[in-house]
Formats: C-alpha cells, sequence, structure tokens
C-alpha cells in the first residue's frame, strides 16, 4: 500500500511537471505569434535568395515579427517556403503569420514606362513619382559617362539619348546606378554599340519633331539637307530642351533662348541627343530619305507640309494656318 502511494507521488508529480512545461510552451509559442504593434507599411529588400531563419530573424530585428524561431515553426508546420526569393517586398509591423508569408510571396514590381523623346530630366521624375528611385540620384547616374563603357557603348559627355525608352519592371528603391546600366544594356540590345552619338542626336531631334512614322525618315532628309547648306535647323525641340520645358512657344521667343541648343541661333546640330529616340527614330536617322525639302509645318491632323524653297514654305504656313484656325472654330 505504501509503495503504490510512493510510486503515484512519482507519476503524478512528472505529469505535472510536464504539463506545466506543455502550458509554458504553448504560452511562449503563442505570445511569438503574436503580432507587433501596428506600424508604417515600408519596403524590405532582400538582395539575394535568403533562408528563411535568417528573413524572419532580420524582421525580428526590424519590428515586423515578434518572434522568429515561432514564426519559422508555423512556417515548417504549413509547408511554407523554406526560402525568401530576391525582390523587394511590401512589409509592415502588425502582421498576422498569415498576412506575413502572403507578403512575403509577392516581391513587389513596379512597371514604369519612360516614354519615346523623353530627355533625362523628365524620365527621372516619373521614375521618382513610381517609387524607384530618386530623380536627382539618376540625373546624377545618367552623368556617368564610365556605365555606358562598361555596357560597351561609346559615348562623350551626357547618357542624354542612349537611356533606352521601353517599359521596364523594377523593384522600390532600385538604385539609380542600376536602371541607367538597365537602360544602356537595353540600347546596346535593340540599337547596337559603337560611336553612334551623331546618329542618335539626329534621332532624337527626329524623335520630337515627327509625328507620324511615315515622316520620320522625310525628317531626317531635311535635317541633312539644311547640314550639307550649312543651314541653321531652326528645330522649336531643340529650344524646348535648352528650357527644359515641354510647353508651346511664343512667337520670336525661340530667338530669345541663350543656349547651345538652340538651333535657331546656331547652325549645326546640338552639342548631344536632346532626348531618347526610338528605334524607328534611329533608323530614320541612319537612312534618310534623299529629296530636295529644306521647310516643312505642322497641320492640325500632325502631318507636315515640305517645301523646297522659302516662298514655298511661306505658301504652306498660311495653308496650315488655315488649317489650324478651321480646327480652332469647330
Amino acid at each position: 500500500m505504501s509503495r503504490r502511494g510512493k510510486g503515484c507521488g512519482k507519476s503524478c508529480g512528472c505529469a505535472s511537471l510536464a504539463l506545466a512545461a506543455l502550458i509554458g510552451a504553448g504560452a511562449w509559442f503563442a505570445i511569438g505569434l503574436t503580432p507587433t504593434p501596428v506600424g508604417k507599411e515600408r519596403y524590405v529588400k532582400f538582395a539575394s535568395s535568403t533562408r528563411l531563419h535568417d528573413a524572419l530573424v532580420r524582421l525580428e530585428g526590424e519590428g515586423i515579427v515578434k518572434n522568429a524561431m515561432a514564426t519559422e515553426a508555423v512556417a515548417r508546420v504549413t509547408g511554407r517556403p523554406a526560402e525568401v526569393k530576391s525582390g523587394t517586398y511590401r512589409l509592415k509591423p502588425g502582421l498576422t503569420t498569415d498576412g506575413l508569408f502572403q507578403a512575403l510571396s509577392k516581391p513587389v514590381v513596379l512597371r514604369v514606362r519612360t516614354p519615346e523623346g523623353w530627355w533625362i530630366a523628365r524620365t527621372a521624375k516619373r521614375l521618382e513619382d513610381s517609387g524607384v528611385c530618386s530623380a536627382e540620384e539618376y540625373r546624377l547616374a545618367a552623368a556617368d559617362t564610365s556605365l555606358a563603357q562598361e555596357a560597351g557603348l561609346t559615348v562623350d559627355g551626357s547618357l542624354e539619348g542612349f537611356l533606352f525608352p521601353d517599359t521596364y519592371d523594377f523593384s522600390p528603391a532600385t538604385p539609380a546606378v542600376e536602371v541607367v546600366k538597365t537602360q544602356l544594356r537595353t540600347f546596346k540590345r535593340k540599337v547596337g554599340e559603337g560611336d553612334l552619338r551623331r546618329t542618335v542626336t539626329i534621332a532624337s531631334l527626329v524623335e520630337l519633331e515627327a509625328a507620324l512614322d511615315a515622316e520620320r525618315s522625310k525628317i531626317a532628309g531635311v535635317i541633312e539637307n539644311r547640314l550639307k547648306k550649312n543651314m541653321t535647323l531652326d528645330l522649336d525641340a531643340s529650344v524646348l530642351y535648352a528650357l527644359q520645358e515641354w510647353r508651346q512657344l511664343p512667337p520670336g521667343f525661340v530667338r530669345t533662348v541663350r543656349s547651345p541648343y538652340n538651333t535657331y541661333l546656331h547652325k549645326g546640330l546640338p552639342p548631344g541627343p536632346i532626348g531618347s529616340p526610338s528605334v524607328k527614330s534611329i533608323l530614320a536617322a541612319k537612312r534618310p530619305d534623299t529629296h530636295g525639302y529644306l521647310y516643312y509645318v505642322a497641320r492640325p491632323d500632325r502631318s507636315h507640309l515640305f517645301a523646297k524653297t522659302y516662298e514655298e514654305h511661306r505658301e504652306n504656313i498660311k495653308k496650315a494656318r488655315k488649317e489650324w484656325a478651321a480646327k480652332g472654330r469647330r
């Protein structure tokens, strides 16, 4: 009788300790899975694929996860991936465990279009507004010609014109240098390499002057004809670049802008490209039409009237003004 009583005492004591340990572990586990206080959403970047354990330890240190070990245990039980893929994620303190794993399964991708014809400053603002990189950092990176050398391109001065216009997928807070490198690599892949500065400069003028694909080579031919005759190019687009503004210019204003990019005041091509041309404009600059036209004027339907003499040009201007006036009345 005394032996059985003594044995029961030990068994009950061990069971009590095990139960207490189990309860304690459960409490630790529950506390560890409690969401942290709700905080502001932010981007968290993993430069390379990272073990889930290491990722959770980092997130615990940043106040997003309450307890890395408890969260990892849930991941194992529920069959979550054992690593976090490289990328940038939108996370915030206060996420539930399920919400955290959902967020870590979807890297944030920002799809940004950099339009044809835009110059560096305009593209910089779009990238900043899209959350890719700061405008100032982009402008600084775009002034670094060593990046062109890395991409196998020959570029002097600014990278203006060689930052290929396209639709890109970037992560939030991508270093501006990486954005520029991506654009340069795209230029090389779609255009080619070598000393293309003159071609790209003419193409950038064509891009902003030609609204219709059918007229790109024709306008490139006008530019070449005027260069051969040592005439000023008289292109509004170059003045807009000098101003770094895209707007309607009032009559006579073009001759008041003092800049080497003002093709009303300076003969020959501007010092360099005035924006990022499309492949179509680059091809037009490489293969301009052969004709005798020296002038053109825009019409409301976005086409142009071309002329070989100034007298013909004046008549075309009158025709175009009538068309614009008629359009204004409708």
